[in-house]
């Protein structure tokens, strides 16, 4: 009984932390998280049907098959995949397949896998280390890669081996890569002997803010193992990992079992991630969250005491706004998180009276939830 099988198709056209508040109000405003949003209706429909009867357990079952079958037609590819209910453990498990306990991982210096995955990732590896790149830039460049890789001690047994490069698309930073820039940071990694985890918990808005195909942007452009995130676009928990090497998947099945994500009544995720891609569902709901992200900074730019940080071309945002607002919008019901201050580029800095803060839209964010935000901060600023 395993997670996993292979299809073949023809393809078609460390940084100092810091507190992070955010108010859970269950009404409008809330910019929290892509986490904070429910599931689409197609998907939750496609769990209640899938729960309907029996099935095989442990993935031995269609609603799995089919869920892998799905990824495979939707990335044109021959791939080994498996599932999983949190980006973190996907995240830490593909690195395990791909690091050896003495080994180095090479991220942004924002990446989740180093900020906020605690120490899972060495746990998971046996001990493998994150590697941050340290230039403060909002994304990672191949000349970056290439300096950080060549500065790294290579006196074996004694110094840590970089093995893989760990990209995150959309990164932390609101950032898209484009396809060039992927395949730019694959070649230089491979240049160097590293193989490619890619991290893309919002992949999805990444491919709807290209508008290219998701193959462009992973295996034809050098990702050897790939995260998929669904959790935050639509699904309820789904997460796959999938292998476009799949010398890589050799006994994943083990470790999915012994790290307890080996889930007994898994068609769970192969019926989210059926309905969840079909007719590019998971698009749709992304396009969706990008025009929010994208209405709500051009409203950002008329209000006073807050402003844009960097531009970002996904559903993440960031912004600087005075503190006293910021505090007074979350008393109103804001749902936002401050922010790492270490996230800004080098050379820019916050006043003593400014806080940087994320503000994420999703699937679900209205028209109504971002004219009401507005109308509060305005009625806010002017007390101020």
């Amino acid at each position: 009984m395993l997670w996993s099988i292979t299809i073949s198709v023809t393809l078609r056209a460390m940084p100092t932390f810091f507190s992070r508040t955010a108010t859970h109000h269950t009404g409008a405003m809330i910019f929290g998280s892509d986490n904070h949003a429910g599931a689409s209706d197609k998907v939750l429909s496609a769990i209640t049907a899938a729960y309907q009867g029996a099935a095989p357990a442990y993935g031995d079952d269609d609603y799995t098959r089919g869920g892998v079958e799905s990824i495979a037609q939707a990335f044109g590819t021959e791939v080994s995949a498996f599932f999983v209910s949190s980006g973190t453990a996907a995240n830490m498990l593909a690195l395990s397949a791909m690091v050896d306990p003495w080994d180095g991982v090479v991220c942004h210096h924002q990446a989740h896998i180093l900020l906020d995955e605690s120490t899972g990732p060495s746990l998971f590896t046996g001990g493998a280390a994150m590697l941050p790149v340290p230039d403060r830039t909002v994304r990672m460049t191949p000349d970056q890669l290439d300096s950080m890789i060549t500065r790294l001690p290579s006196d074996a047994p004694h110094n840590i081996r970089a093995t893989t490069l760990s990209i995150t698309q959309a990164n932390e930073c609101g950032q898209v890569y484009s396809v060039d820039e992927v395949r730019a940071l694959s070649d230089m990694a491979k240049s160097h002997g590293l193989s490619v985890h890619m991290d893309g918990a919002r992949f999805a808005n990444a491919v709807a803010a290209l508008g290219v195909h998701p193959s462009e942007l992973t295996w034809k452009a050098g990702v050897d193992v790939f995260c998929l995130g669904a959790s935050k676009n639509g699904a309820v928990a789904a997460e796959a990992i999938i292998f476009f090497d799949q010398s890589l998947a050799k006994d994943f099945s083990y470790r999915l079992k012994r790290t307890g994500h080996l889930t007994s009544k898994a068609r769970l995720y192969g019926a989210q991630f059926s309905a969840w891609l079909a007719d590019d569902h998971w698009l749709e709901l992304a396009r969706h969250a990008n025009a929010q992200a994208d209405a709500l900074r051009t409203a950002v730019d008329d209000l006073e005491g807050v402003r844009s940080a960097w531009p970002c071309q996904s559903n993440e945002s960031f912004m600087v706004f005075n503190k006293e607002l910021f505090a007074a919008l979350l008393e109103a019901g804001v749902s936002m998180y401050d922010w790492y201050p270490n996230a800004l580029p080098e050379g820019t800095a916050l006043a003593d009276n400014e806080v940087l803060a994320r503000m994420v839209t999703s699937f679900a964010t209205t028209d109504e939830h971002i004219e009401r935000f507005v109308e509060t901060a305005r009625g806010i600023g002017s007390r101020l």
